[in-house]
């Protein structure tokens, strides 16, 4: 198979506008999670999330367009924008040249608008942009027109392994010679009244509305729920001797992932299913020295129970485990874009030489004992990372980036 790399990337959160501002807020402990202003929450039972600000998605997409596109699409425009001119192309072979769109829910604000409309107005007053602006696979399909990527065009729709997934089906595509060059977009943005309403209604969020900044804490014992997040990251992936010949800039190397199913329940999660999806990635890159693991971390008290014992197992006792953490508590966990927002963070995490922290971790949880990061940033040489993704309906996600030298 050939051998696939990461040329290009580019993120938002609550974070930071950027991967650059991002990657500095996250690692410096920042939290961009507050109190929800995207539509009234002061009736629901959870009003925090990691809301991204100040974006004006007119300055990414035509504005002519930005009406038939939901929010999650014009994340994924600035993301995508970003990689695109990071990967630095003074050509591309539209034909060599495909996209792998990524997200758990897609429109789902403009899902529950038109819905509304419908109720209370009439069908006749349900937008003409409502479907074509709510499908998970028009992220791909606006950013392919931006950019004339006429290679294939595909979309993972695999909840909160979307990101990874994404990446895994663009790593195929290159290696079987499917492409040359692959986009990987994950893209979420659910929060709204249906959204929040929802995962709230299943017990899943945080309540801590009283303090936002600490109400994501992964792995920690007083963990009692995730905190929902929205954003997009971007990653630009390519065959290694076309990315060579073109003198392109080169971050890591993809070298192994994993994909597994629960086949248990459709939103508790089991150790077994996570377990064999890092496994498999691990033994796709030759098991090698893993410096360090980009957790799931979602700060519920199962997840982060079960990846816990799932990577315990894997490498064979708690002694025996790398340094993993969780950056949800910084951004809050953004759903089908987690994966590849997450990627990228592993990716400049190598580069520069820093593993990010798992902040709010104040009380120690038995069930949950490696060396999470906490709190603080630390200097490590990282060679080699292994990044988690797992999913309601029992979807697991695992992949393994190298430094390329």
């Amino acid at each position: 198979m050939k051998r696939v790399v990461i040329t290009g990337m580019g993120m938002i959160n609550s974070a930071g506008n950027d991967k650059e501002s991002s990657f500095k807020a996250i690692v410096n402990g920042e939290c961009g999670i507050r109190s929800i202003t995207l539509f009234d929450a002061s009736n629901y039972s959870v009003q925090i999330a990691g809301e991204v600000s100040d974006f004006d998605p007119s300055t990414v997409m035509n504005p002519k367009e930005v009406k038939k596109a939901d929010r999650f699409i014009q994340l994924g425009m600035k993301a995508s924008k970003e990689a695109m001119e990071d990967a630095n192309f003074s050509e591309i072979d539209s034909d060599r040249f495909g996209i792998v769109s990524a997200s758990g829910i897609g429109g789902l604000p403009n899902i529950e608008k038109n819905s509304v409309t419908a109720a209370t107005r009439g069908p006749r007053r349900i937008s003409p942009f409502f479907i074509p602006s709510s499908l998970v696979n028009m992220l791909g399909g606006f950013i392919t027109i931006e950019y004339g990527l006429k290679g294939p065009n595909l979309s993972d729709v695999t909840a909160c392994a979307a990101g990874t997934h994404a990446i895994s089906n663009a790593f195929k595509t290159i290696a079987l010679g499917g492409a040359d060059s692959m986009l990987v977009v994950g893209a979420e943005s659910a929060i709204c009244g249906a959204g929040i309403g929802g995962f709230a209604a299943m017990k899943a969020l945080s309540t801590r509305n009283d303090d936002p900044q600490t109400s994501s804490r992964p792995f920690d014992a007083d963990r009692n729920g995730f905190v929902m997040g929205e954003g997009a990251g971007a990653l630009v992936l390519e065959e290694l001797e076309s990315a060579q010949k073109r003198g392109a800039r080169i971050y890591a190397e993809v070298i192994g992932f994993g994909e597994s199913g629960d086949a248990n329940h459709i939103t508790s999660p089991v150790v077994d299913g996570p377990y064999r999806a890092m496994k498999a990635a691990y033994e796709m890159a030759g098991k090698p020295k893993i410096d360090y693991v980009n957790a799931h971390g979602t700060s519920t008290p199962a997840n982060d129970k079960n990846e816990t014992a799932a990577v315990k197992m894997l490498f064979g006792g708690k002694e025996n485990c790398p340094p993993m953490s969780s950056i949800k508590g910084q951004i809050g966990h953004c759903l089908g874009a987690a994966g590849a927002m997450e990627a990228i963070i592993c990716v400049m995490a190598m580069r520069d030489g820093v593993l990010p922290p798992t902040i709010n971790y104040i009380t120690p949880d038995e069930d949950c004992d490696l060396d999470y990061v906490p709190n603080e940033a630390r200097s490590a040489e990282i060679n080699t990372i292994m990044s988690n993704s797992f999913g309601f309906g029992g979807t697991n996600g695992s992949i393994i980036l190298r430094k390329f030298k």
